[in-house]
């Protein structure tokens, strides 16, 4: 019953740990789209590595249309992130891509056809008002924050709910190691169309220490995230995924405060303990149900995985 959160979990804190590192590359001297592009080249190439040494049967191609939409959102979704980083500041950055909690849900009740538990509505409600005060910007002139900055934060929070629905799908016949390379390369290819491709061949990913940055984001921004959600998305559903995925606010906060020494006012203290309650309500007062949904989508894929044996 928790194992299946506690990965969700865990993956979405890897994620809480990308902006930190992407600061650092640019106290570097790097730019985002550089430590963008070395995060999702060297993702694929650590992919690649664990296909070789972990998958013992034939390479599958089957589901290969619903891997390119997950790998280009994850790609778009970097992107999109990196580019209101240049618009706003790091905390409401982080606060508008914080949005994919209730657009997650959102979809995930448009897909399915029924609104959303009691205690998830109410556990939405929890993580929305905590997310302000821990992201600290309270005290922000918002009136001076350009137009692209939202709009780019905004696309960035959509793009990630479309990633952890289209994760979330279910491909016959198909290891999750297979997977991983797959949505890997589809997202390299989607950040090498859009940001510093040449930092391949320039000199700049190995020989000025951008890979060095570029293999902490591949692993902790690529790997660790989509392989965790592959598995345990399509047994926690979409819904509980978003609501559980909201711990990367307060990840991403406390990472930073630790590598880039940013100070924590007790307000955003505050915050992040209301999120922590918000995260935990559906697991601890509705442990029948989520129980109940993890056997029956544990079903459905055996089921599935029968039937492509077959």
């Amino acid at each position: 019953m928790y194992l299946y959160p506690l990965l969700v979990v865990i993956a979405a804190s890897s994620f809480g740990i990308v902006s930190t590192i992407i600061k650092l590359a640019m106290r570097s001297g790097f730019s985002v789209s550089e430590a963008v592009t070395s995060q999702f080249f060297i993702g694929f190439c650590i992919a690649v590595c664990i296909s070789l040494v972990t998958n013992r049967s034939n390479f599958s191609f089957k589901g290969v249309k619903i891997l390119l939409f997950a790998g280009m959102l994850t790609g778009l979704t970097n992107i999109l992130y990196g580019h209101s980083l240049n618009f706003l500041p790091a905390s409401l950055a982080v606060v508008l891509l914080f949005q994919f909690t209730w657009i997650g849900m959102l979809i995930s009740c448009i897909t399915k056809r029924q609104f959303p538990s009691r205690i998830e509505f109410i556990s939405l409600i929890i993580l929305i008002a905590g997310t302000i005060p821990a992201a600290g910007i309270i005290d922000v002139d918002l009136s001076q924050i350009p137009f692209q900055g939202w709009l780019w934060g905004l696309a960035a929070a959509l793009c990630y709910s479309l990633f952890l629905y289209v994760n979330g799908k279910t491909t016959a016949s198909m290891t999750t190691s297979n997977r991983l390379v797959l949505v890997s390369f589809f997202a390299f290819m989607t950040t090498a169309a859009f940001q510093s491709p040449e930092i391949i061949w320039n000199g700049t990913l190995f020989n000025e220490g951008l890979w060095i940055y570029g293999l902490a984001l591949g692993l902790f921004g690529m790997i660790i995230p989509v392989f965790l959600f592959t598995i345990a998305v399509p047994k926690v559903g979409l819904g509980m995924s978003s609501i559980l995925s909201a711990v990367e606010l307060p990840i991403a906060v406390m990472v930073s405060v630790i590598l880039l020494s940013e100070t924590v006012t007790t307000l955003q203290i505050a915050g992040i303990v209301i999120i922590v309650i918000g995260i935990s309500l559906p697991t601890l007062l509705d442990k029948d149900g989520l129980l109940k949904n993890v056997k029956a989508k544990y079903r459905k894929s055996d089921k599935v995985a029968k039937g492509s044996s077959i």
